[in-house]
């Protein structure tokens, strides 16, 4: 739990990566690890690593570190992986049917129960081992699956209709990948993903180290 209150989205932003490099660390063998360490693994200095961690109680020991193994551990239930979700994915495109066949979504606990399409050529497909159903049956599945999560890759002109269907059924977390920010109300957690905006991003870096040589 949070030592001071309301922990900033960067600070929160920053925690997957340490997770993430935690886990390098022990499939590599090490189980301690330093915030000098992490800072040369992440990029980020000591000492905001150390200011992070810290807003959540610290976790290491003066002289000796991190167990990287308690501290991934720690972190996990602070970000709230360290239980399973059940997840549906709207829109079963090429988006889609990647982020239902990316391997890392189950090994951390997202479970995709069904994929959802209108398009009757995919129909009744099935995406490791998990069929391609009908949008009309989408609201029935929520509810009799209890489903945590959604995943929105559909066109933007219908992403909002089918937030809507979600939220008014129950979901409070979603994925959206469609490329245009949807409204959800105060209880719902959303994390927009836009591509493009990430492409946009590179492109301008890469414009301003060709104009630097």
């Amino acid at each position: 739990m949070a030592k001071h209150g309301k922990i900033s989205d960067a600070v929160i932003r920053r925690l997957p990566k340490y997770y993430r490099y935690l886990g390098d660390l022990l499939k590599n063998g090490v189980n301690r690890v330093s915030s000098n360490e992490l800072s040369r693994l992440t990029g980020f200095t000591a000492s905001q690593i150390r200011q992070d961690l810290n807003n959540f109680g610290g976790f290491g020991q003066q002289g000796y570190g991190y167990d990287a193994k308690n501290l991934r551990e720690e972190i996990g239930k602070i970000l709230g992986i360290n239980k399973k979700y059940k997840v549906i994915i709207v829109g079963a495109g090429n988006i889609g049917q990647a982020v239902a066949n990316y391997a890392g979504f189950y090994e951390e606990g997202f479970e995709v129960m069904a994929l959802f399409d209108k398009n009757p050529k995919v129909l009744g497909l099935k995406i490791r081992d998990h069929e391609i159903k009908d949008m009309d049956e989408l609201p029935q599945f929520i509810q009799e699956h209890h489903i945590d999560m959604g995943v929105i890759c559909t066109p933007k002109e219908v992403s909002q209709e089918i937030a809507d269907i979600l939220t008014s059924n129950g979901i409070k977390a979603i994925w959206n990948f469609a490329p245009t920010d949807i409204r959800v109300g105060n209880d719902v957690a959303i994390e927009n993903v836009h591509m493009n905006e990430s492409l946009y991003t590179l492109a301008y870096y890469y414009k301003s180290k060709q104009e630097t040589k």
